[in-house]
């Protein structure tokens, strides 16, 4: 479960942390083609998952899954990092930008995702998901939860040194990409399926593809819904913004991509720590409290940025800096947040999936988890950073877009209104506790 999950969440940093920095870096400094390249591959990610979950849930095998795709999703990080060949000579010139280079970046994102979604979300997390009992679901979800934060912590950092400040990321996605494809040849071998796993058919494949779909499917499910509900605002929030922090991070704020990444990387360290008292919090079921103090962390984290951290008050030569020291505690906090709504959501929307049809409700909570969020949250982000300060005409008559700080006062806003569907969540789910309890 570690190694699968680390390996995954480090692949999954790359294309969030580093894709935008590369589009910047290698193709052009227009928010618009990170903007198509998220929603496109949100699309292909959830259309994946409800596919191979289907089939899984069909076949009653989640392993073989898991290992093909983890090969074939190296492979493609590798193959997305040689579309900078595309955009060479393009970038830091007169020239008008490769449309060309635009669409093969776009379209190579979507490629790893189908793939990567196939690994991880259908195949990894279902499996996960079989192997979780009421006596683990705190120390499972804690795994679940910490996993993106040491993938962000290490995929930062390493990423950020491999990529140096000659711009370098062919050296990272070569990295990455073996890693991921060893680690997928070792579970060929290692990984075993639950043996409660069996095979469960409800008519052909179409009909049981739809059923989830149906009224008396994922929709009966009341406080599976405004859980996913209080999760997907929550992700609006977190996609407004975090597309955009490390281009902010570089270019408004004048780090390298190694310092950014030590920045990144020691406050969600620190943030990451959390997730051990919360595993009690979790376990005596008192998940949505744990939840709404994660949003409002989160909030308090963004509200700082945006008020108080400007270019003139960071110091951006030395990183470990008492001038620094607002904008290790503002990514501190919001990073808490961000962690702790991730263990606590996932788990408490986990608990809720039928046993014969966990691949499918997969597929729902990534509609809630990572379609939705990805897609609403940003166009948002988009709009904001086109329309901010930031977007200038460079010297040779092209838009660059720089995202500013007042990104992350909308991001605030929006988590705080996360807690609105939170409330009725929460009264569904003391319900249910304390009937199972009498």
């Amino acid at each position: 479960m570690w190694t699968l999950g680390l390996a995954g969440q480090l692949c999954w940093n790359i294309e969030n942390q580093w894709f935008n920095t590369f589009v910047y870096a290698k193709i052009a400094k227009d928010s618009s083609i990170v903007a198509l390249m998220v929603i496109t591959s949100a699309l292909v990610t959830t259309f994946s998952t409800f596919i191979f979950g289907t089939v899984s849930d069909r076949i009653g095998k989640r392993r073989r899954f898991v290992s093909i795709g983890y090969i074939i999703w190296g492979f493609t990080t590798i193959l997305f990092g040689l579309t900078e060949f595309a955009g060479r000579g393009h970038v830091g010139t007169g020239a008008k930008i490769s449309v060309w280079a635009a669409v093969l970046v776009i379209l190579a994102d979507d490629f790893m995702s189908f793939f990567g979604s196939m690994a991880n979300d259908s195949g990894y997390n279902a499996w996960s998901n079989d192997m979780t009992t009421d006596k683990n679901r705190g120390q499972v979800g804690a795994v679940l939860a910490i996993q993106p934060v040491i993938g962000t912590i290490v995929g930062t950092v390493l990423g950020g040194l491999l990529i140096g400040a000659e711009n370098n990321y062919q050296r990272l996605f070569w990295a990455m990409g073996l890693f991921v494809i060893g680690t997928g040849v070792l579970s060929l071998f290692l990984l075993k399926d639950s043996p409660d796993l069996k095979p469960h058919k409800e008519g052909s494949f179409i009909q049981q593809f739809a059923s989830v779909f149906k009224a008396e499917g994922f929709f009966s499910h009341k406080e599976l819904m405004l859980a996913c509900i209080t999760s997907a605002v929550f992700f609006i929030s977190f996609n407004v913004y975090f597309v955009h922090m490390g281009n902010w991070m570089i270019y408004r704020m004048g780090f390298d991509a190694s310092r950014m990444g030590i920045i990144q990387g020691v406050s969600l360290l620190a943030a990451s720590l959390l997730v051990i008292p919360a595993i009690g919090i979790i376990n005596k079921s008192r998940t949505p409290r744990l939840a709404a103090c994660a949003i409002i962390l989160n909030s308090i984290g963004l509200c700082i940025l945006s008020f108080f951290i400007r270019p003139y008050s960071v110091h951006t030569g030395v990183v470990f800096s008492l001038q620094n020291s607002p904008l290790f505690l503002s990514v501190f906090l919001a990073g808490a947040g961000q962690i702790l709504v991730t263990q606590s959501m996932t788990m408490w929307v986990k608990e809720l999936y039928p046993e014969t049809s966990r691949g499918q409700f997969e597929g729902m909570r990534i509609l809630f988890f990572v379609l939705t969020p990805m897609i609403v949250g940003t166009i948002i982000g988009n709009i904001i950073v086109k329309k901010g300060a930031g977007s200038v005409v460079n010297e040779f008559g092209i838009t660059e877009n720089i995202p500013v700080e007042s990104i992350y006062i909308w991001g605030a806003v929006l988590a705080l209104s996360a807690l609105i569907p939170l409330y009725f969540a929460a009264k569904l789910y003391n319900k249910r506790k304390n009937r199972s309890l009498s």
